[in-house]
């Protein structure tokens, strides 16, 4: 297998079936293709029909997405448990999932992914203060539902605690006091948890080496 990844410091999206593979304990090469220069849109073209990373390459299947990569994975290596075999639980995470991958445009925008900037407090404009509100809340409630089960959004890691993985840096990078925000200490736990695991860790010492 191969992925075919962007800039690490900024590609979130890159990240995350990055840490999902690792987490399976999945073989793969990278292809690393430099994001924001005048050249990328046609160095990623020969491997994705959208020319975005990331990309996924399995002997002659390619898979374009990084939502559906990752649930690829899960099909792949069920050994891994990427999902929770709960039925339900495994409904709400995809349904998590969904939500990073088509929401939070204002947070996106404003707070964006960079690991190698240095921490800043900003001041937060309404809209992405709304959507700071609505991650504390899909936070809160997953890990009330499923505390019992483990440390993380389901219980067990899955697919959404990678997803959430880059929100978690945003809120580092950019000084963003989730307490303000609705949070009793839980989501705060949360995120910090999300940036102490191997995969990521290993995935930001790559893009700080990089930078």
């Amino acid at each position: 297998m191969k992925l075919v990844i962007g800039t690490r410091k900024w590609s979130s999206w890159s990240m995350r079936p990055w840490m999902v593979l690792k987490r399976a304990g999945a073989s793969f090469d990278e292809i690393l293709v430099a994001l924001r220069t005048p050249e990328t849109s046609a160095a990623l073209a020969p491997y994705s029909p959208s020319a975005q990373c990331p990309v996924l390459i399995d002997g002659d299947l390619s898979v374009w997405d990084s939502l559906a990569i990752c649930e690829y994975a899960a099909d792949r290596f069920p050994e891994a448990k990427l999902w929770p075999s709960d039925i339900e639980a495994r409904a709400l995470g995809r349904s998590a999932c969904a939500q990073m991958h088509g929401s939070f445009q204002s947070l996106r925008g404003e707070c964006q992914v960079d690991l190698s900037a240095p921490h800043v407090t900003l001041e937060l404009t309404p809209a992405t203060e709304e959507d700071v509100r609505k991650i504390v809340r899909l936070w809160s409630e997953l890990r009330g539902r499923f505390a019992a089960r483990g440390p993380w959004l389901l219980g067990d890691w899955s697919i959404a605690d990678a997803y959430y993985t880059a929100v978690a840096t945003r809120f580092r990078t950019y000084g963003v006091d989730l307490a303000a925000y609705g949070d009793d200490g839980t989501c705060a736990d949360y995120a910090a948890l999300l940036l102490t695991q191997p995969e990521f860790l290993e995935w930001e010492r790559l893009a700080l080496a990089a930078a």
